[in-house]
């Protein structure tokens, strides 16, 4: 019985795990090369830096802060769906949710060492890697997830070859 249950959840969590961790990964990687780009504006590039000369308490505010920003955008969502407006809704929340990824992202990479000197953040920053890094090795571990790389990683090959062919 014990078996057949950790089947079934393994049935449900796997797809869901393995779509966050694909989504995530990628996500990411495109969203921090965007915002790099970005950054090289000038006027950003000193906000940047002035970011970076923050003491830990403000740098903590400042990283904390924008995640505010999302409130208002998620209130905007209920009044589209309160309206009618499903995929109106749904549009403003992935936009919002894509802004403040990418921009959380940069004020993380941009106020964690600043962060890091605060002991409790210290100590959250590094619990909550170090358990998401064993949640994406199970997840990396499992066949469903090796099968699907392994695709991923022919069809890249192809795709390679189908363009080198054409040059």
């Amino acid at each position: 019985m014990k078996q057949r249950l950790k089947r079934g959840l393994e049935l449900v969590f796997v797809p869901f795990a393995a779509a966050f961790v694909f989504v995530e990964q990628v996500l990411i990687k495109y969203l921090n090369v965007a915002m790099a780009a970005f950054a090289r504006l000038p006027l950003i590039a000193r906000f940047e830096a002035w970011l970076e000369s923050l003491p830990p308490w403000a740098a903590f505010m400042a990283f904390v802060c924008p995640s505010l920003l999302i409130l208002p955008v998620k209130l905007s969502a209920v009044w589209f769906v309160l309206h009618g407006f499903y995929t109106t809704a749904i549009l403003v929340v992935l936009a919002a949710k894509l802004v403040a990824t990418a921009l959380l992202a940069r004020l993380y990479k941009i106020l964690r060492p600043t962060l890091m000197t605060i002991p409790w953040y210290a100590a959250i920053d590094t619990c909550f890697f170090e358990w998401r890094d064993k949640a994406y090795a199970f997840v990396r571990s499992l066949p469903a997830w090796q099968k699907t790389s392994e695709i991923v990683q022919q069809l890249k090959q192809r795709l390679r070859s189908i363009v080198l062919s054409m040059r």
